[in-house]
């Protein structure tokens, strides 16, 4: 099947210089297939639950805000910091 897509200019010109003419749409096809799991794969439809579980949500939101308070982020910058340095 034969599809129309918009990309930046920027990202078209790298692909052109890169992939051959005749495996750009192998080499689409293959990137598509990877970023895209099957619709039976037991882990997607595990994380699509997860993702409508709303209780889990507010857990999660919870276990966030308990790492803020506790000072997490101030430790990642910390790293980030320390990384700079060298």
């Amino acid at each position: 099947m034969q599809m129309l897509f918009h990309i930046p200019g920027a990202l078209a010109t790298r692909f052109k210089q890169r992939v051959p003419a005749g495996q750009r749409s192998a080499f689409v096809t293959m990137l598509i297939e990877q970023a895209m799991p099957e619709d039976e794969d037991p882990l997607y439809l595990l994380a699509l639950e997860l993702e409508r579980d709303a209780s889990l949500d507010a857990e999660m939101r919870e276990w966030r805000e308990g790492l803020i308070a506790d000072g997490m982020s101030g430790l990642e910058e910390a790293g980030r910091d320390s990384l700079a340095a060298r």
